[in-house]
């Protein structure tokens, strides 16, 4: 049936991921059936010169074009929506809310596989067991074949069989070895299975959800606990407040728990990657029902097999980064984000959208409870709770034994400096390593350090594309640009004077890793940032060896400031506090207050105590005395007061949009003809502000400029940028640049 029944043809309107502001009619294939004809299908659709994927929005009978000018739609892909209506209403917020083209919203939903075309199904695959002469092999007696000796320990450490996607996502270069056992009948080949067998394990048997037992919590645990199980099934955001090493985590697990027994889902998110692999563990080691994992170092194929699980409620669990929000979840019960502060819960690219307040709004729609965690929360959390939005939950406490770490202030004014480690900071290391303890030391800067200068005149290695100075990375021997990614090897002589001394100046992690190796030569050191953590593996590798205590000193970014448990860590220090203290954008005094307090939770978290020690040469600045003498909460107390008097969000409400261009004036001229767009439509209820150029002004080759709409009101500023965002499509010197907006910005650069 291609015609309906009042012979008008069929046509179907929908979404491409491209950046335009509207939507696109096709006509209905030659021949369908529209039985299952719905919203949210994938089609694959003639554009331009090529195909594309698109998502069917709605099935219409009349277009604004001529029909005879419109093309027909190649194939359907889905024979039935992958997403519920309720997927699709967020979709549609969302896109209204961002004011960003609804087809790009609509791709952001779907894994690369899917986006690309791909059928959606989960492909089977061989799974491999231990033969019984496997099973009571001695692995040394493969020492001489240490690869085949590490998959036959691999095997050994689980009681089940592993999928070919298991053992990829250990090492991807296992079947060679594998092979290898078969053949010596150590391993044989299992029943071959779903491919997403390795994420489910099994059908859920809620007569033992819980492999291990459940700790025995305190009493603000407890009323927590009570809090939010009392209001599964009902909208509701509570805000978890909790000392670092208060015990959140037992708590989503206790309320999980009672989510997985009435048969519902979980979504767990998480700002980081590196966070996933130690609750990933812990949830393994309490649930006996399946877990997915969706996060952007898996591969492609993995994260689709997630993603298809949790749609058919195959999985139970699905821990992820910020873009496994919009994963389709039939029957979820309970959203969680943890550590609900981190930035990295904002899109900066695309689709630029908050992953905790979008998931307010799916919260809201499904009418479920929404728990976001941590101890540091931020200022637009706390507004809510004290405007009633959201309800605190709090716990003042360190679970156990431990106790919080003691604060303090190393004044570094006039004295000798090693590398960025102070004399007494030295001595106190020492002090610590010889009780058989573990140190860690944050610096949030990698490389070995941010500048070469020239000694003689003064030259300084700066990127040929950006407003910005090469990073020397020494061990590579590369300098590199940490904002467009260009490198160039390391040079030896001064490209001005040409005879010159080239110096490095500055901190990075690998310069003091290199100072601590001589200072403490007997010791074992690890460091922790992004280049160290490149290769597969690696940084899960790192926080066992740590775990085990096999580290003596761990050097590192903002990778180790939250969520890390190093149970033996009992001197913290921060090498340079004061590098984030001055500051042109107002969120940096939240943002470092919450890095000081996250990276001091990390010190005495089992029954030693912990210290914290922050170098600094500002030490009567007030926001690092109110953090010692008050704490957080009174850091933000104040921040919200002077947030409140300087009329600034959650105060009031602003939209930033950015614009890049291969010249200056042509991206100034763009913002020119958007300010003369909106004093048009602005009824003097929204302040616009710029254009001015960006903090950094130039970046990989373009120059970037910036134009700040606040609002007192945010339906205001909304109903400003509904009438703006169609007509800045249409500006002819919108092709000429490239230019998105930001509604609700964390970062105004």
């Amino acid at each position: 049936m291609d015609k309906l029944q009042s012979g008008k043809e069929l046509i179907f309107r929908v979404a491409i991921a491209i950046p335009v502001y509207r939507l696109f009619d096709y006509l209905a294939p030659e021949q369908f059936e529209l039985v299952n004809i719905k919203p949210g299908i994938r089609l694959e659709v003639p554009f331009g010169n090529t195909n594309k994927i698109a998502f069917l929005v709605e099935c219409v009978q009349h277009s604004d074009l001529d029909i005879g000018k419109l093309k027909r739609i190649n194939r359907i892909l889905d024979e039935h929506p992958l997403l519920s209506s309720k997927d699709l209403t967020l979709l549609h917020w969302a896109s209204r809310y961002y004011h960003h083209p609804l087809g790009e919203v609509f791709s952001a939903a779907f894994p690369v596989a899917l986006r690309q075309g791909k059928a959606a199904i989960i492909q089977t695959q061989k799974r491999y067991a231990l033969t019984m002469a496997g099973r009571v092999l001695e692995s040394e007696l493969l020492k001489r074949t240490p690869k085949q000796k590490s998959v036959l320990e691999k095997f050994q450490a689980h009681s089940h069989s592993l999928s070919e996607a298991e053992l990829s996502a250990w090492n991807q270069s296992w079947r060679t070895s594998v092979k290898q056992l078969l053949d010596k009948s150590v391993l044989e080949l299992a029943d071959a299975v779903s491919e997403s067998s390795y994420i489910l394990g099994g059908a859920i048997d809620f007569c033992s959800i819980i492999k291990t037992n459940t700790l025995q919590c305190n009493p603000q645990q407890q009323s927590a606990i009570v809090a939010v199980t009392a209001s599964l099934e009902q909208f509701g955001v509570f805000l978890l407040e909790g000392v670092t090493g208060s015990g959140k985590t037992e708590v989503y697990m206790q309320i999980i728990r009672t989510v997985l027994e009435r048969g519902l889902q979980v979504l767990v998110l998480l700002p980081e990657i590196t966070l996933t692999p130690q609750l990933e563990e812990r949830f393994r080691q309490r649930f006996n029902v399946s877990i997915a994992i969706s996060h952007s170092k898996l591969t492609d194929r993995q994260r689709a097999v997630a993603w298809l699980s949790m749609q058919r409620n195959e999985c139970s669990i699905l821990l992820g980064t910020r873009s496994a929000l919009f994963t389709p979840i039939p029957n979820l019960g309970l959203i969680i984000l943890d550590e609900e502060h981190d930035s990295s819960f904002k899109q900066q690219e695309g689709f630029r959208f908050s992953a905790r307040d979008v998931a307010v709004v799916r919260g809201k729609l499904l009418k479920i409870p929404v728990l976001l965690g941590s101890a540091t929360p931020a200022l637009e959390s706390l507004h809510n709770v004290d405007n009633k939005r959201y309800r605190l939950l709090h716990l003042p406490e360190r679970a156990g034994n431990a106790i919080e770490p003691i604060l303090q202030l190393l004044d570094i004014r006039n004295k000798k400096i090693q590398e960025g480690l102070s004399e007494w900071l030295i001595a106190d290391i020492r002090r610590t390593l010889e009780k058989n303890e573990q140190v860690l030391l944050f610096l949030n800067r990698r490389g070995f350090a941010p500048t070469l200068i020239c000694h003689s005149c003064g030259w300084v290695a700066r990127c040929g594309s950006c407003d910005a100075n090469l990073v020397i990375h020494y061990d590579e021997g590369l300098l590199r640009c940490h904002h467009c990614g260009q490198e160039q090897r390391l040079i030896k002589q001064c490209f001005a004077c040409k005879t010159g001394e080239l110096t490095a100046l500055g901190l990075g992690t690998e310069r003091v890793e290199k100072v601590l190796a001589e200072l403490f030569a007997d010791k074992v050191i690890v460091r922790l940032d992004r280049d160290s953590t490149q290769r597969k593996g690696s940084l899960e590798k790192f926080l066992k060896q740590i775990n085990q205590g096999e580290v003596d000193i761990i050097l590192g970014t903002q990778m180790l400031a939250k969520g890390h448990h190093f149970p033996n860590v009992t001197l913290v220090a921060i090498l340079d506090v004061d590098s984030g203290l001055f500051s042109i954008d107002f969120h940096a005094p939240e943002k470092l207050a919450q890095m000081i307090v996250q990276v001091s939770g990390r010190a005495g978290r089992a029954e030693k105590p912990g210290r914290v020690i922050m170098q600094t040469r500002q030490p009567d600045h007030p926001l690092l005395t109110t953090l010692i003498s008050k704490g957080y909460d009174s850091f933000a107390k104040t921040a919200l007061i002077e947030r409140k008097e300087a009329c600034l969000p959650p105060f009031s409400y602003q939209a930033l949009l950015r614009v890049q261009a291969a010249e200056a004036e042509m991206a100034k001229l763009f913002l020119d003809s958007v300010v003369q767009l909106a004093e048009k439509h602005n009824k003097e209820h929204v302040q616009i502000l710029g254009p001015v150029a960006a903090p950094m002004a130039r970046r990989a080759g373009l120059f970037r400029y910036q134009l700040l709409f606040q609002g007192n009101r945010r339906p205001e500023l909304h109903v400003l940028l509904d009438k703006l965002m169609p007509e800045i499509e249409k500006l002819k010197r919108a092709k000429k640049v490239r230019w998105s907006l930001d509604v609700d910005p964390v970062d105004l650069y």
